[in-house]
């Protein structure tokens, strides 16, 4: 069963050309950005290991925008405030939340 079935998704080209499908775990805010916190699934729909995906998150005429962070230092603010959200949260069925 996909675990992610009614949840909201993006799909996302990398840099590799690959596509894959992401279900969205949250927007935050960290310093002065926002954020968008994805969660990559396979082609059943289900997350494999847990990876989390953080990219910068704005919206520009309405429509949403994703960004790469380049500062390590943005990144690990983002990380730090994504895994402080995360403590906060109940995740009873969410088996690898360790790993993010």
């Amino acid at each position: 069963m996909n675990e992610f079935e009614n949840e909201v998704t993006v799909t996302l080209t990398l840099d590799n050309d690959e596509v894959v499908e992401c279900a969205v775990i949250t927007t935050y805010t960290a310093g002065k950005y926002e954020y968008i916190a994805l969660l990559p699934l396979n082609e059943n729909g289900e997350s494999e290991d847990g990876t989390t995906y953080i990219y910068r998150y704005k919206e520009i005429d309405g429509e949403p925008s994703l960004e790469n962070i380049e500062d390590d230092a943005e990144y690990e603010a983002a990380s730090d405030a994504f895994e402080e959200w995360m403590e906060t949260q109940d995740f009873e069925d969410f088996e690898d939340s360790d790993d993010l």
